[in-house]
């Protein structure tokens, strides 16, 4: 923490908020989604094969490429190949046994920016609050006068009168997995076993992916978007979907909003204690469709904010500190006190 106290100093939290990302709300357009509220959704397994990203499986086994190219690197293009050709033949035999379901949940709500929180709305006359998502703003110094970026950025202000909408989903492909998982045990095959892990969540991630291109196509702007998996994967669409413990919103415990609007336990997701979703092999996040939404990291903060995050989600700063320890920008008390 002490080494902290070396880096260049924050801005407060009134002068990042001063600087935030202002966007032209006066001539933007939403694009309104095709159905309003949550849906449940089961997919085929086949239906993922196409969108899974092979580049972090082979990351899982610490072999670094992509695919054809990987298959060629001179000290373990073999064991590359070995590796795929073992885990594609146990994914068809997951597919065609239906050894693992995929199944989801994910919707569309009316939403605007209120302060610094993102807040859905049950019904188009934005009475009553369905969810409110607390976000987190860049509060270091950036270069060339850029912007402090928050989320909430990306999303209309109540003030400015545009009828804004947000999704949300959650995803898992881990429903059978331990079954599955046991039985290699079982038969004392923890290759297998192990293997089966991976692709649970290449397959989790492969469905976030799918769903995603899905909800486009339902908010309207993605309709015709025609894009090639080689696309997908490098992201080359309109809109993001951050999953809360991301550097863009790194508060986890916002899962736990997330899953209550979504009734994310009807289709097998819970959350531990800690904030993990279980099964494992789950993804989960909020969809913004604004053109120039992007990705980014909130990094440093300070207590200023970490004061007024702490009253906006009705919990004690002491719980901030200790849920947001990693983009603390400085030296908590607890801390002080302790190393004193």
């Amino acid at each position: 923490m002490h080494g902290r106290k070396q880096e260049k100093p924050l801005l407060t939290w009134a002068q990042a908020r001063a600087n935030r990302l202002r966007l032209d709300w006066a001539a933007y357009e939403p694009p309104t989604p095709a159905f309003l509220g949550r849906r449940v959704i089961d997919v085929p397994l086949a239906d993922l094969v196409p969108f899974i990203d092979w580049t972090f499986f082979f990351g899982a086994w610490e072999l670094k490429g992509t695919i054809p190219g990987i298959f060629e690197h001179p000290q373990y293009g073999h064991a590359a190949r070995d590796l795929y050709e073992q885990a594609t033949a146990l994914l068809e035999r997951i597919v065609a046994k239906r050894s693992i379901t995929a199944r989801g949940v994910y919707g569309f709500w009316p939403a605007a920016t209120v302060g610094e929180d993102v807040v859905l709305y049950t019904g188009t006359d934005r009475r009553h609050v369905a969810a409110r998502f607390p976000m987190l703003r860049q509060q270091a110094p950036i270069a060339d006068a850029r912007p402090n970026r928050s989320l909430a950025d990306f999303v209309a202000p109540v003030e400015s009168g545009v009828a804004d909408h947000v999704g949300a989903f959650a995803v898992t492909a881990g429903l059978g997995v331990d079954d599955l998982v046991r039985a290699f045990e079982a038969d004392h095959d923890d290759y297998q076993a192990i293997m089966v892990k991976a692709l649970a969540d290449r397959l989790a991630e492969a469905f976030a992916e799918y769903l995603h291109a899905r909800a486009r196509r339902d908010w309207g702007y993605g309709a015709a978007e025609g894009l090639s998996n080689d696309q997908l994967i490098d992201e080359a669409y309109r809109g993001i979907r951050p999953a809360f413990g991301y550097p863009a919103c790194p508060d986890h415990t916002e899962k736990a909003t997330l899953f209550a609007l979504l009734d994310a336990g009807e289709v097998g997701l819970a959350l531990t204690e800690s904030f993990a979703m279980t099964p494992p092999a789950s993804v989960s996040g909020i969809y913004l469709a604004h053109p120039e939404a992007r990705y980014f990291m909130v990094g440093r903060i300070g207590q200023d904010q970490v004061q007024d995050y702490a009253a906006r989600k009705g919990m004690t700063v002491e719980e901030v500190e200790r849920w947001l320890a990693p983009n603390l920008g400085y030296v908590p008390a607890s801390d002080s006190a302790v190393v004193g």
